[in-house]
């Protein structure tokens, strides 16, 4: 490990799983780098945890959906001499909609935030790793990658079921230098995620044992990275969906996933 205190780079840091993701590892001793588009909110965390835990916090704001945001992250963190020991690719958001009832400038944002950006940030900062002999990568993806694409929810299962398959090959190739990579898998989690993308009142039908609080995933992803697991789908319930979905023929498998999508997404 490069120093007695791990360094934490944290992505999509000022709220939900990405705050809790904060808290979570400057409880086990972690120096944070914390990272999103709101300055307010991450000076406000980074504050409390400085208080709580005595880490030492850096705030580096950036909005991930500009193309050059993660070259010069990188650059500054060469700059202040900072070597990231843990990489948490959490940032990301939906887009409610249909493929086409969006700006394509819409949706190359998504692309950038959500596949382009954490697969650069860990090309730019794995070397590091790799050379110390000592890193961690948390991929945060979804269930949704997992099961079929639904109507309205185009872009997004699509980029987590590549950020699954990403994790996968780079556990395998990183395996032999103490460098673990796991792709986080949740599924509906209490955050602001849906107050975004306008779908509140949508998941509020959704019964209660299908919810998990941001702290227990959170808690479920770093067991698992330490564990070596290159997937982690947290959750039982989770779990038996994915199952489920992956015993079922296709066919089925997408006429249920389109039903049930119609109660919960909005789709133009």
């Amino acid at each position: 490990m490069s120093s007695a205190r791990p360094l934490s780079l944290i992505t999509g840091a000022s709220a939900g799983i990405g705050a809790a993701f904060a808290r979570a590892l400057a409880a086990r001793g972690h120096d944070l780098v914390l990272t999103a588009r709101r300055t307010e909110r991450l000076e406000a965390l980074a504050a409390d945890m400085r208080q709580q835990h005595g880490s030492t916090v850096t705030v580096l704001t950036a909005d991930l959906a500009d193309p050059a945001a993660t070259a010069t992250l990188c650059d500054e963190l060469a700059r202040r001499g900072l070597a990231v020991d843990w990489l948490i690719n959490n940032a990301g958001y939906g887009v409610p909609g249909t493929f086409v009832a969006n700006a394509w400038q819409t949706h190359a944002d998504s692309l950038q935030v959500l596949l382009t950006a954490p697969t650069e940030l860990a090309w730019r900062l794995l070397p590091d790793m790799r050379q110390r002999g000592y890193g961690r990568i948390i991929n945060v993806a979804s269930l949704a990658g997992h099961v079929p694409g639904t109507a309205g929810h185009t872009l997004y299962a699509a980029t987590k079921s590549y950020l699954i398959k990403f994790s996968q090959s780079l556990a395998l190739e990183n395996r032999d230098r103490d460098v673990h990579v796991c792709a986080l898998c949740p599924g509906f989690t209490r955050s602001e995620f849906h107050d975004v993308t306008g779908t509140r009142a949508l998941m509020d039908k959704l019964p209660g044992f299908m919810w998990q609080s941001a702290e227990d995933v959170v808690r479920e992803g770093i067991d698992a990275v330490e564990r070596g697991e290159a997937v982690l789908v947290t959750g039982r319930v989770n779990r038996f969906i994915k199952g489920l979905f992956k015993l079922m023929p296709d066919r089925l498998a997408l006429r249920l996933s389109a039903r049930q999508a119609r109660r919960y997404r909005q789709q133009e």
